[in-house]
């Protein structure tokens, strides 16, 4: 089961890494999207105390993160909930800036239909521009 998680969250990746190389800032944007899906799956599947789901192997199931009454400690089966929290907020706070990038292209794209990043990039202000900065080069 592990194998199989880990060979998608790869698949996931590698798409993501190829959409972003892509020069389409549609692609771009939800190259990074997925790359952000990606990464809170890796946080939230680091939570999972073993590989095993317990169907037949003699392994315990995972418990959900709840401390009994007069307990001190979560049971050892249980459950990490921090990194199901920090999933949960990257998710709100990826689709925001989802949200955030869709408008600013849609507007992109109302003022100019080029949607190549390469053609964007040239035209940044020269350096001679005072309202501007210009395009540092490395």
């Amino acid at each position: 089961m592990m194998l199989m998680l880990i060979l998608s969250l790869s698949v996931l990746v590698a798409a993501s890494v190829l959409l972003i190389l892509s020069r389409d800032t549609l692609r771009l944007v939800v190259g990074l999207a997925l790359l952000g899906g990606a990464a809170n799956l890796t946080v939230f599947l680091a939570g999972r105390p073993g590989s095993g789901s317990g169907l037949g192997l003699g392994l315990t199931p995972i418990l959900p993160p709840i401390i009994a009454a007069g307990a001190e400690m979560l049971p050892s089966a249980a459950a990490n909930p921090l990194p199901q929290a920090l999933a949960l907020t990257a998710i709100v706070i990826g689709f925001a800036l989802l949200c955030f990038a869709l408008v600013l292209i849609a507007n992109l794209a109302r003022q100019d239909a080029r949607q190549d990043a390469d053609v964007l990039r040239a035209s940044e202000p020269d350096a001679t521009d005072p309202i501007k900065p210009p395009l540092l080069e490395p």
